[in-house]
C-alpha cells in the first residue's frame, strides 16, 4: 500500500508540474543575483529581464544577494520551488566557488538546472604608462630579465581576475609579485599611478581609462578580440598561445524544473540577447550578448569547474 501511495503521489505532483507548466509564466518570476547592485553582472541581467518580461507579459523583478562568495543566493534557489519562478545568476564565478570552499550546501552540477548563457565579458591586460612595454611578449620578457620584480594587481585572491593572473604567470613561467586589491576601483586607481606595473581587470569598467589614455590595454584575454577595441589583440595571439580567462553570466533554474519550463524560458533568453537594441546597449560596457542551450551552459560550467580549480591547486590557494 505504501508503494501505491507514493506511486500516486509522485504521479499527482508530476501531473501537476506538468499542468502548470503549460500555462507558464503565470505570476511574477525572481531572479536572485549574487552580486551586489550595479556591477557589470547586475546591469546584464536586469537589461535582460526587462526585455524577457516584455515578451513573456509577466514582471521580473531582480533581488540582489551577494556576500558568502554567491552561496547564499545559490543556496535560496537550489532549495526554492522548481517551477520556474525562482532563477539563479550563474557566472564563471559560481564555477570558482566550487573550488574555493570546503564545503557547500549544494552541488553545483546537480542541484541547478542551467538555461543559457546571457553574455561574455572580456578582462584586459593593462599596463602602466610608464612601463616600457606594449606588447604580452614584452611584458614576459620584462619579467624574465627581472625576476620578481614586476607587479600585478587584480581584486581579491580568489576572484576571476586574480586567477586570471595566476594563469597568466603560470603559463609564461614568470616571477611576478600578484597584488590583491578590495575591488576594481582600487586596481585601476593602481594601475594609473604606477604603484603597480600591470593589472588584469574587467574590460568593462577600464574602458573609459583605456580610451582616454590614462593606461595602456595591451591584451584581452578571450579567445577573440573584443569588437570595441579591435587594436588591441588577445593573450594568446600575442605571445601566449591556448591562454584563454573568459567571465561569462547565465541563468539556471533548481533543479527538476519541467523542461517545458526550462526551454520557455531558453527560448525567451535568446530572443532578448538577438535585440540589436540590448546587444548595443551590453556592447557599451564591454559585454559581447550571447545566449545558448541548456546542455552548453552546463558544459560551460562544468569545463570552467574543471579548469579552474585546476588553477586553484596549483596557485595552492586554501578552501574557506
Amino acid at each position: 500500500m505504501k508503494r501505491l501511495h507514493y506511486a500516486l503521489a509522485a504521479f499527482s505532483l508530476a501531473a501537476s508540474m506538468s499542468a502548470s507548466a503549460q500555462d507558464y509564466p503565470s505570476k511574477l518570476i525572481k531572479i536572485i543575483v549574487p552580486f551586489g547592485a550595479g556591477g557589470v553582472a547586475d546591469l546584464t541581467v536586469r537589461l535582460v529581464a526587462q526585455k524577457m518580461a516584455e515578451s513573456m507579459k509577466q514582471p521580473i523583478i531582480v533581488e540582489n544577494r551577494p556576500g558568502a562568495g554567491g552561496i547564499v543566493a545559490a543556496d535560496s534557489v537550489a532549495k526554492a520551488t522548481p517551477d520556474g519562478y525562482t532563477l539563479l545568476l550563474i557566472s564563471n564565478g559560481t564555477a570558482v566557488s566550487a573550488n574555493l570552499f570546503k564545503k557547500l550546501p549544494y552541488d553545483t552540477l546537480k542541484d541547478f538546472a542551467p538555461i543559457s548563457t546571457l553574455g561574455y565579458f572580456d578582462l584586459a591586460v593593462l599596463v602602466n604608462k610608464k612601463l616600457p612595454v606594449k606588447t604580452v611578449a614584452e611584458l614576459i620578457a620584462y619579467a624574465k630579465a627581472s625576476p620578481g620584480k614586476l607587479s600585478i594587481g587584480s581584486i581579491n585572491r580568489g576572484s576571476t581576475q586574480n586567477l586570471a593572473v595566476e594563469l597568466f604567470t603560470s603559463m609564461a613561467d614568470i616571477d611576478a609579485l600578484i597584488v590583491p586589491y578590495k575591488g576594481t576601483p582600487e586596481v585601476l586607481t593602481a594601475t594609473t599611478t604606477g604603484e603597480i606595473n600591470a593589472a588584469v581587470e574587467i574590460l568593462g569598467p577600464a574602458l573609459p581609462q583605456i580610451k582616454s589614455g590614462n593606461f595602456n590595454a595591451i591584451a584581452v584575454t578571450s579567445s577573440k578580440r573584443f569588437v570595441g577595441l579591435p587594436n588591441v589583440p588577445t593573450v594568446a595571439e600575442s605571445g601566449l598561445p591556448n591562454y584563454q580567462a573568459t567571465s561569462w553570466n547565465g541563468l539556471a533554474a533548481p533543479a527538476r524544473t519541467p523542461q517545458p519550463v526550462i526551454d520557455r524560458l531558453n527560448k525567451e533568453i535568446n530572443a532578448a540577447v538577438s535585440s540589436p537594441e540590448l546587444k548595443a546597449r551590453l556592447l557599451e560596457l564591454g559585454i559581447v550578448a550571447q545566449g545558448g542551450t541548456p546542455d552548453g551552459t552546463r558544459n560551460l560550467l562544468a569545463g570552467d569547474i574543471a579548469k579552474w580549480g585546476a588553477v586553484i591547486a596549483k596557485a595552492k590557494i586554501d578552501k574557506q
